[in-house]
């Protein structure tokens, strides 16, 4: 057969120099990943067959191998499962793109420890090249069940590797590691060593499905030994909770969700009754890199009756909860169950409520006995779990009752909305709060300088989502969420008629520069009038009570849906200097052409106060730049 040379990636290279010349402490890491990767093949032929029993493959024996020959120094890790074809082969192990290499590199250097950077390795999906770290040469043997020709593979880890069409491949895929010298000081082990091999799958796979045999040594004038099966197999979830460890638990979370860190917290759920289930759920401690991207594979492995049925199983949580990790086991579901009937299935959507409360109760418990694993939960997964407050109406007060916010109250320390009611003033009637892309904006921005001379405390949201969830909230405990850059403010206290009066002057002597400045600014703005939230800006820019915020606005926008620009409300401060000289012009002269200038000035000058754009940039700058050259 011909073989053909390729050339790897430059970032495939990088990661294979990485892999050859490897600083990790624990080499033994690569024997989990190829055994890993070996039953996730076996996983997929036991459910393509069930879905197709035409499929012409043998799945009697479903199992992995593993020979070791010391004399030659080859350890091989062998299975029997789906297999690949030859463009597979060069699609999935030739090339690494589908790996996130670039972005592996980059959590490699930012690493913190050594355990921290071995745990890359799964996590990225680059377990097959981890290999090279125990390797001068890796070959790979591969035939895609039902098809009759196979692919071998083979490099040293250097510029190229080689690809060839072989007759007599076995189904399913074989991986020959050509082991470098034993290197105890760097911790590279003899990985011929029958006990090595015995207790490496002992500690990372011994939960593994599907059986993992190896044959052991013979003696002197012995017939060939039968295999040994070095696992186990026993389905974690299905043992009580005193018969596993930690550990094994561990190693199980590592095992799904290539995380390399120990989960935050395992959560075991067993219903019984007319719908028998087992559920083994895990909380990460941080939160994947692409958790927020549209691509991340979210969902529970679904088994029935310890059979598996789906990887990544959407249905058995709601979106806002894709970073959790884990099994379901369940009794009475078909085998041969679609994603499509999953979602229809009425037991399905029993277990998605009663493990979403699950795992709510679970966080309610971080929040109530254990306030560092608690602020470790928020400050990852925060973010997404407020996603729920618009999409799952059902379980809203529930998520509501574990969120927290950072607030004005206090710098450090975010605040539970029930804490907040507890700290209202008298006569407070609504939760105030404000939306931006940073704390410190939040606390510049204009519409805060009323709320921070009363000393009313302001809630300070800064995630995306926040701009979505308050409005579909709407309120708390009677008490409604009021963004204090929307519709109307008036902190003082009603009924005082110093004030009252005051503010009627105010508003007699400033009617005619209003109304004029409505004129002038024309379509930019919906409204001009006096504020009671500024105490030290000029002017700023609000939304009025029903309008979206131009925040929320861009968000619809970048999702792809058109929606009309609001016209904003213009507010000056009738205490300002600037504002009251411009009044006091304005009531002198006849000819106020003069000022219009300075009324596209201050609104623009508010606009961007508030962190948006002029509408004409350089425009501004002219008028800007013309001002600043008459006062020299």
């Amino acid at each position: 057969m011909t073989t053909e040379t390729f050339e790897f990636q430059v970032e495939a290279r990088q990661l294979l120099q990485l892999m050859i010349h490897s600083v990790y402490s624990n080499k033994d890491v690569f024997l989990r990943e190829l055994v890993s990767n070996a039953s996730d093949a076996l996983d997929k032929l036991r459910l393509e067959k069930l879905r197709d029993d035409s499929l012409d493959a043998d799945v009697s024996d479903l199992h992995i191998r593993i020979d070791v020959d010391k004399e030659a120094r080859t350890l091989t890790v062998r299975d029997n499962g789906i297999g690949m074809s030859y463009d597979e082969v060069g699609q999935l192990i030739g090339t690494i793109a589908n790996s996130g290499t670039a972005t592996f590199l980059q959590e490699l250097k930012e690493a913190k420890d050594a355990a921290g950077a071995e745990g890359l390795i799964g996590q990225f999906g680059v377990g097959f090249y981890s290999g090279f770290m125990a390797a001068d040469e890796v070959t790979l043997v591969s035939r895609r069940a039902g098809e009759s020709q196979g692919t071998r593979w083979t490099s040293r880890g250097e510029a190229t590797y080689t690809l060839e069409k072989v007759d007599d491949a076995p189904q399913g895929t074989s991986v020959t590691l050509h082991l470098k010298p034993a290197d105890p000081e760097n911790q590279l082990h003899d990985y011929t060593s029958p006990w090595q091999i015995k207790e490496i799958v002992k500690r990372y796979s011994d939960f593994i499905t599907w059986p993992i045999r190896m044959v052991p040594e013979a003696g002197d004038g012995d017939s060939a030994p039968e295999p040994e099966t070095l696992n186990s197999m026993k389905a974690l979830w299905a043992r009580s909770r005193d018969e596993v460890s930690d550990d094994e638990y561990h190693e199980l979370y590592k095992h799904i969700s290539h995380d390399w860190r120990e989960p935050l917290e395992t959560i075991r759920l067993q219903a019984e009754g007319t719908f028998e289930y087992q559920a083994l759920l895990f909380v990460p401690a941080h939160a994947p890199h692409d958790l927020f991207t549209r691509d991340f594979k979210r969902g529970i492995q679904l088994y029935v009756k310890r059979v598996f049925i789906m990887d990544d199983c959407e249905a058995l949580l709601p979106p806002y909860l894709r970073f959790v990790k884990g099994v379901v086991d369940a009794a009475d579901l078909s085998l041969n169950v679609s994603r499509e009937i999953l979602q229809q299935d009425r037991h399905i959507r029993m277990m998605q409520r009663r493990l979403t409360k699950k795992v709510l109760a679970t966080v309610k418990e971080f929040m109530t006995k254990d306030a560092d694993r608690y602020a470790t939960f928020w400050r990852e997964f925060g973010t997404v779990l407020k996603e729920g407050l618009v999409t799952d109406s059902e379980n809203r007060d529930a998520i509501l009752a574990v969120s927290s916010f950072a607030t004005t109250h206090a710098e450090d320390e975010p605040t539970t909305l029930a804490r907040y009611v507890e700290r209202m003033k008298d006569g407070q009637d609504d939760i105030y709060y404000l939306t931006g892309d940073s704390r410190q904006s939040i606390e510049n921005s204009p519409h805060m300088e009323a709320f921070r001379d009363k000393g009313i405390e302001v809630l300070l949201l800064t995630d995306a989502v926040d701009e979505v969830w308050v409005d579909a909230v709407g309120e708390y405990e009677g008490k409604r969420l009021r963004s204090v850059a929307k519709g109307e403010i008036d902190l003082d206290a009603q009924g005082d008629e110093k004030a009252d009066e005051e503010r009627e002057k105010q508003a007699e002597d400033y009617a005619g520069l209003l109304g004029w400045m409505r004129e002038q600014l024309g379509e930019d703005i919906k409204e001009v009038r006096l504020s009671a939230r500024l105490t030290v800006s000029p002017a700023c820019v609000v939304s009025d009570a029903h309008d979206l915020t131009p925040a929320l606005e861009n968000m619809y926008r970048a999702m792809g849906q058109e929606v009309p620009r609001a016209q904003r409300i213009l507010e000056l401060n009738p205490g300002h200097p600037l504002v009251k000289g411009l009044n006091q012009a304005y009531n002198e002269r006849e000819d106020r052409s003069g000022l219009v200038e300075s009324a596209e000035l201050l609104h623009t000058l508010a606009v961007l106060a508030e962190g948006g754009q002029p509408k004409d940039p350089a425009r501004f700058v002219k008028l800007v730049a013309d001002r600043l050259e008459r006062t020299l």
